[in-house]
């Protein structure tokens, strides 16, 4: 369990349409809009249309969501593949780009996140990842690279030759993570594991905020879930807005932000590894 701060920041999770939440919400108000919308497969909590009726729908949310993003802010769009029912594989990243390229957002990184767990595919390679598309709303954004540093792999390395022989040829604080994240997907024995089917590990979204915005920044996730993102945020000191058409879902999410507040919350932490050797089985 992670303890935490007594107070924490301030929380707004609407039960309702993420068009309506978002009209509600000043122009230019959120520093960072992370989320992961349906993928048009006909999940529990989803209805499978055509994917011209899937990409006008996703066209109307990534059209408001720019309005709400502030100048410096970021924008975090984490798909995966819509399957078709014939069975061909459509990567959503390559269908939603130019959707964002409309209102001139700027692709910082493609970010793969790469997990060891997931559905075993007969017909095809078992997939085993999906993307993030960052994208900024101007040249002058928030990038904290110090903030999201990961242990290098030869800490103490130095320059051999030149001017610098014998100093630190690394950063003393840790690599950049580079754009391939090995972060564990939330399967049955993961510690925050809920009942949605396809809920997001709240590390994924921790680094984002970090790497993205500063304390007391507004975060938004127009499709919450049961409040990764919201957590995420709150966790590290920034203001945390959501919407959630499932009701059954919000209740979880709400559950989860008040045992965040109680310091009773499990979550995995962001700097363990992803295998270690030392933790009993479900405590990875």
């Amino acid at each position: 369990m992670i303890p935490m701060e007594p107070t924490l920041p301030n929380h707004l999770l609407a039960c309702e349409d993420n068009l309506k939440f978002m009209r509600t919400l000043p122009a230019e108000s959120v520093q960072l809009i992370v989320t992961s919308p349906p993928y048009n497969i006909g999940k529990s909590y989803e209805t499978r249309t055509e994917m011209d009726a899937y990409i006008a729908t996703q066209a109307a949310t990534i059209a408001e969501a720019y309005r709400v993003l502030a100048p410096t802010g970021s924008i975090a769009w984490q798909v995966g593949n819509h399957i078709t029912k014939s069975g061909e594989v459509v990567p959503l990243d390559i269908v939603l780009y130019p959707l964002f390229k409309t209102h001139n957002l700027i692709l910082r990184n493609r970010i793969v996140w790469h997990f060891a767990h997931g559905l075993h595919a007969k017909k095809r390679l078992s997939g085993r990842h999906e993307t993030i598309l960052w994208f900024t709303k101007s040249e002058d954004y928030t990038f904290n690279l110090d903030a999201i540093r990961v242990p290098s792999k030869y800490p103490m390395k130095r320059h051999f030759k030149g001017p610098r022989k014998g100093e630190l040829s690394g950063n003393p604080l840790g690599k950049n993570p580079s754009d391939v994240w090995e972060i564990p997907n939330v399967k049955a024995n993961h510690p925050e594991k809920t009942s949605h089917p396809a809920q997001f590990p709240v590390e994924l979204v921790e680094r984002l905020v970090l790497a993205l915005t500063e304390a007391g920044d507004a975060v938004l996730d127009p499709y919450a879930g049961v409040g990764s993102s919201l957590i995420a945020a709150l966790k590290n000191g920034r203001e945390a807005l959501g919407s959630e058409l499932q009701p059954q879902y919000v209740m979880i999410a709400e559950e989860r932000i008040k045992e965040l507040r109680e310091g009773t919350l499990k979550l995995r932490p962001m700097d363990r590894p992803v295998y270690d050797p030392t933790l009993p089985k479900g405590g990875q």
